[in-house]
């Protein structure tokens, strides 16, 4: 069922500013730009490993272009680090491993509000490649049993040692923001984005650990647009 809701969700992205500008025509805009902000994240593992938020950042270009008044289509291209913080409650101990994704959203986008204020949402997929991986621990993570006061009741540890299998990710992103207009040319955009992974990033087979290993990132950034038609 996720693989059909993707399709369905590309199809949607790509063809519906087509459809609707055929109905109605009007000047075109077409806007590049950059913007950056936090990215939260986490893996949504099965069997659940405990785990909080990992807190990093993304940052990004984008070029934005409509043809009607309300629906358009933009497109990013990203570097994110996102993955997982493993969560030990009051333990001094500390584990996180970071992996860095460059990433290329292509999303419908819907604006609508006064001339000098917009609001928007976006959706559409999402494709990723991982970059770089790195571990973060203040403990040895291999033999986590050795280490004195290790909480090893109901927890998962395999996923501290195992080697990412699958470098490509792909998934459905969809955010809200706003848009404020200064001049003809210039605007600043303030955006919330949830990101719902849809492959995995270790072995998924049932002979695997785990039967999933999804990534999720909420990311908050600030934006710069300019005009160029």
């Amino acid at each position: 069922m996720r693989h059909i809701a993707f399709a369905l969700v590309l199809v949607i992205s790509i063809f519906l500013p087509g459809k609707l500008s055929a109905q109605t025509h009007y000047e075109s805009h077409v806007h590049v730009g950059v913007h950056g902000g936090m990215a939260m994240s986490r893996i949504t593992f099965t069997p659940a490993v405990k785990q909080k938020m990992l807190n990093d950042f993304t940052f990004g270009v984008a070029a934005r272009y409509a043809e009607e008044r309300h629906v358009g289509l933009m497109g990013e291209i990203n570097v994110t680090r996102r993955g997982w913080c493993e969560n030990f409650e009051e333990s001094p101990l500390q584990y996180s491993r970071t992996m860095t994704y460059l990433e290329m959203p292509i999303m419908t986008h819907i604006f609508f509000g006064p001339r000098n204020f917009k609001f928007f949402f976006n959706l559409g997929p999402q494709f990723c490649y991982m970059l770089s991986s790195a571990i973060d621990s203040n403990f040895d993570y291999a033999n986590p049993t050795s280490v004195e006061g290790f909480p090893t009741d109901n927890r998962m540890t395999e996923q501290m040692t195992m080697k990412i299998k699958n470098k490509f990710d792909y998934g459905i992103c969809a955010s809200f923001g706003l848009e404020p207009i200064i001049g003809r040319r210039n605007s600043f955009t303030l955006e919330a984005r949830y990101y719902f992974g849809l492959g995995n990033i270790y072995g998924a087979a049932k002979k695997d650990t785990f039967s999933s290993s999804r990534g999720m990132a909420i990311t908050v950034t600030l934006g710069y647009l300019f005009r160029l038609k």
